[in-house]
């Protein structure tokens, strides 16, 4: 790539699976030569929380120097991966209250037209892992994103078996973080660099989109 795409990397993690998959991503896309931000949700969870579960608390102080996600920092992006541990088969609150604070890009049309992709990690192995991954595509949807995921594009998905993209059942922490995982997060993150390049070597030649905020205030006068 001559210009690189711009990644941004966007979890929330409570005991440190999500973070680490969120890693394997990074450094694979950095690989694939993208420039590529790690960044992390806000935690919601009060301290008291936190600190009633050891491994909680130390992925929490592991990672304490690593990034908050901001708007910017989608608007700066061309593509965009999410990360979310399951909660009752859906988005933790914590990246879900990130997501609802890109209203405003959202209202420029500023999220429209990126590339987006989703991971997850659950306790066991059905635990909600498509389900998840469905329900957080439903915001790239409303933002006009470009949704990629990892599909059977490679032999080794056949092995992880998820075509919406990566997941991991943890064990409730008995099973760390294994070579299947990494090969499946290796595999997306590469995808989603490819398709993002592409997509950015012939932005600008199509005609301008109409931002939803523009098409509210030309309905008002």
């Amino acid at each position: 790539m001559t210009t690189p795409v711009k990644l941004a990397v966007v979890y929330y993690s409570s005991t440190g699976t999500i973070t680490e998959i969120a890693k394997e991503l990074h450094d694979a896309a950095v690989k694939a030569g993208a420039e590529v931000r790690l960044l992390k949700a806000a935690e919601l969870a009060p301290q008291a929380a936190i600190d009633s579960n050891p491994a909680w608390a130390a992925n929490h102080a592991a990672t304490a120097n690593i990034p908050e996600a901001t708007p910017a920092d989608i608007e700066w992006a061309d593509a965009v991966i999410f990360g979310t541990p399951t909660r009752f088969g859906n988005v933790s609150s914590q990246l879900k209250q990130f997501i609802d604070t890109l209203g405003g890009l959202w209202a420029e049309g500023k999220l429209a037209n990126k590339v987006y992709s989703g991971f997850v990690s659950t306790a066991t192995a059905h635990a909600g892992h498509e389900s998840t991954l469905l329900a957080l595509y439903n915001s790239v949807h409303h933002f006009g994103g470009i949704t990629v995921t990892p599909g059977f594009t490679d032999p080794a998905k056949f092995i992880d078996g998820n075509p919406y993209g990566t997941s991991h059942a943890d064990g409730q922490g008995t099973n760390p973080v294994n070579d299947t995982t990494r090969t499946a997060a290796r595999i997306q993150a590469e995808r989603v660099v490819n398709i993002a390049a592409k997509l950015t070597t012939v932005a600008g030649t199509g005609v301008e989109e109409e931002s939803p905020r523009r098409w509210w205030q030309s309905r008002r006068r």
